[in-house]
């Protein structure tokens, strides 16, 4: 996908704003590969104003629990990234979209920040029985994590499975209606 400056984004979005065409009439206009690209940038300035329309340089950090609720939102609604991201305030769908599919391979683990920079040498000199105390409430409240992530990992899973098999039998029963109605029309025929 090309990049496209500030300026020029501005000015398609200002010509969208006022009128000056449709989409597809500016995407053609502007040598605008795609008219869905105008779009984005016409929501995402109604949304965060210029500063939708521009790169973003800076590195934002979100936490472990604004991930997963962006994550749960995804999975439980049936919205696109593009209005999942402007609606939490990311102009960065994409990010979202790593978010989910990190989630769906290594679950909630997957959202939790990493930690940078080599890990720090634990001295064995200092080991003494209070940081064995420390060392197994440490444990403790980790395994504890543990079951919390896997506890709403499979309340997630088990809401994503449940809106699936109500998608499936939707489909069902739109196959069987025209097959009921043929049937119908078969026996008043005969």
């Amino acid at each position: 996908m090309a990049k496209y400056d500030y300026e020029f984004k501005k000015k398609v979005v200002n010509a969208y704003m006022n009128g000056e065409g449709g989409k597809q009439f500016l995407a053609n206009k502007y040598g605008v590969k795609s008219s869905r690209d105008i779009m984005k940038w016409v929501n995402a300035f109604k949304s965060f104003g210029d500063e939708g329309l521009m790169r973003s340089r800076k590195n934002e950090t979100y936490t472990f629990e604004f991930k997963l609720h962006v994550v749960e939102l995804y999975l439980s609604t049936e919205v696109s990234y593009q209005e999942l991201a402007l609606s939490v305030g990311i102009n960065n769908p994409p990010l979202i979209t790593k978010w989910v599919n990190d989630f769906r391979i290594a679950g909630p683990d997957a959202l939790r920040p990493k930690r940078k920079g080599r890990r720090s040498k634990v001295s064995k000199l200092k080991e003494s029985k209070s940081t064995n105390i420390e060392t197994t409430t440490s444990n403790n409240s980790e395994y504890l994590k543990q079951l919390e992530d896997e506890n709403l990992k499979l309340r997630i899973e088990n809401a994503y499975l449940k809106e699936l098999r109500r998608l499936r039998l939707e489909g069902e029963t739109l196959l069987k209606r025209p097959r009921e109605s043929s049937t119908a029309s078969e026996e008043t025929s005969n």
